[in-house]
């Protein structure tokens, strides 16, 4: 599948690991939450980058102990009317502070691209090449928003009061 990643379309580096696949002793891999919790152990000594799959339905709690030493958490979109896994990206962005890549993935539609972004997801996962080229595309459309959210971009009203700040400051 395509991935969407800062704007630009790239290729996926990580290989996706079924719950009965040997787990290769290098290279990035993508693992399903069940085998990743029964193996985490393991899962983290790797040399390797390492990531989980993660579904909606499971806890995000779950995840915090291992969060410092996963490269990638990607969060699924099982259909179009469950959002959970953007509740799901809000916590691990805001209340853990997860800094590294956040990923959506399942049914990752073109009209909810935007609110992805808002809710801290960096990179998407699509299924046609010409959605990830809009994806892309607009990314790079929208740059002033007016809700806080988790991916830690200054709001217009945050911007309008920096300015007034410096502008104040810079008069005296």
């Amino acid at each position: 599948m395509p991935l969407v990643k800062g704007g630009e379309v790239v290729a996926d580096r990580y290989i996706r690991i079924l719950d009965d696949t040997p787990v290769p002793v290098d290279g990035p891999v993508l693992v399903p939450a069940a085998r990743f919790l029964a193996d985490a152990d393991e899962l983290t000594a790797r040399n390797a980058e390492t990531g989980v799959i993660w579904p909606n339905s499971r806890d995000i709690d779950e995840l915090a102990p291992y969060l410092d030493k996963l490269t990638v958490v990607a969060l699924e979109f099982p259909n179009f009317k469950d959002g959970r896994a953007y509740s799901q990206a809000r916590i691990l962005r805001e209340q853990y502070r997860y800094q590294r890549e956040l990923r959506a993935t399942g049914q990752v539609l073109r009209d909810q691209f935007v609110f992805m972004l808002r809710a801290g997801f960096d990179s998407l996962e699509v299924k046609k090449d010409s959605d990830a080229e809009a994806f892309a595309t607009v990314i790079k459309r929208y740059s002033v928003f007016y809700q806080p959210t988790g991916d830690g971009r200054i709001t217009a009203f945050r911007k309008r009061l920096l300015n007034h700040q410096l502008i104040t400051a810079s008069s005296n």
